[in-house]
């Protein structure tokens, strides 16, 4: 696969520390200030790390049964949120290492949930409806059933909420669930991710294109030809560039001024298999790769989406979430084999 290892990661990557968890780590993130990486895996476990050195924290093994399908981080960093097969959403308390609220969400498996930006809501999506709670755990409002399984969830700031789901991208008042916007486009979407601001929504479709509308007037655009779903989105903090996956190729769109209608994306190339994750660092233009293939590589982005891998490691198996530490200075992978990897990453 390669010569490159997770004992030597080249370039801004700079080893720290490593940990398995109990199977496939399915996501995680960090909490407070990076002083923890909480890890949920397909065995319905939730593991928490020492930020710095990897040791145990706490270990709260099947505390999904069937496992853990998504973790969002609270806004203050003090607690966190996972979601299960078991239909339940848990709350838990970082100091504590405990269970605190427990809401049952329904039968059928809970594979989206999401904090609001001022963390005042919790969403979660189960089947065909998402639905929100307050911040003592109670049901403010459900939607109706969506044409098709939600298949992602977003904030697109503290007062609204976006669902994405076959033909459509709806978003809803945060507190009354009333409908205020819904896009409609013929084809089945798989991801989503809007700007900074809330103004464009992406989406990753079924026919391996990349599909998205500008709210302000609902135009939509559409970005084919990927060889694969593109499954992997994420937008810069300034909501200039729109990284995506779909392919073994990491592709920027570039949305500054009247683009990217009309203009050719960047492809950036280093990964030998499909492309599984994306995330950009909080500031600057440092964007994190992981594939199929194991690879995590670093970019550096310029303005116009152009760049070149400043630091490139591999885990032990397909990427599947991965994380910057809030301050930039670390970046931790997530792997199907149960890994959890945190490299510091230095300046270069």
């Amino acid at each position: 696969m390669s010569d490159v290892s997770t004992d030597s990661p080249k370039g801004a990557l700079r080893r720290g520390w490593s940990a398995s968890v109990g199977d496939y780590a399915i996501a995680g993130g960090w909490t407070l200030h990076g002083e923890a990486l909480v890890v949920g895996d397909a065995a319905g476990g939730v593991y928490a790390f020492d930020g710095k050195s990897g040791a145990s924290a706490w270990v709260r093994q099947e505390a999904h049964d069937g496992g853990v399908l998504a973790m969002a981080i609270h806004p203050s960093g003090t607690a966190f949120a996972t979601a299960g097969q078991d239909g339940r959403v848990l709350v838990w308390g970082v100091a504590e290492a405990q269970v605190k609220r427990v809401i049952d969400v329904g039968s059928d498996w809970v594979e989206h949930v999401a904090w609001s930006p001022d963390g005042q809501w919790l969403a979660a999506s189960c089947s065909r409806q998402v639905r929100v709670y307050g911040a003592d755990g109670g049901e403010v409002w459900r939607s109706d059933d969506h044409p098709s399984t939600v298949s992602a969830i977003a904030w697109s700031s503290a007062g609204e909420l976006a669902t994405a789901c076959y033909g459509r991208v709806t978003f809803f008042d945060a507190s009354t669930g009333k409908r205020r916007q819904k896009l409609e486009w013929r084809g089945s979407l798989v991801s989503m991710v809007l700007s900074p601001d809330g103004e464009i929504v992406a989406c990753g479709s079924q026919d391996n294109s990349v599909h998205f509308w500008r709210r302000s007037t609902e135009q939509d655009s559409m970005m084919s030809g990927y060889p694969a779903k593109p499954s992997a989105l994420a937008f810069d903090d300034t909501g200039a560039l729109l990284a995506t996956g779909g392919g073994e190729a990491v592709t920027v769109w570039n949305f500054w001024g009247s683009g990217p209608e009309g203009t050719r994306p960047v492809s950036l190339y280093l990964h030998v298999q499909t492309v599984t994750t994306l995330a950009f660092a909080h500031r600057g233009m440092r964007l994190a790769s992981g594939a199929r293939d194991g690879r995590v590589v670093v970019w550096s982005l310029r303005r116009d989406g152009q760049g070149n891998p400043i630091g490139i490691a591999l885990v032990a198996d397909v990427v599947s979430a991965l994380y910057w530490r809030p301050d930039g200075r670390a970046l931790a992978a997530l792997d199907a084999q149960g890994g959890a990897t945190v490299w510091r990453v230095g300046n270069r």
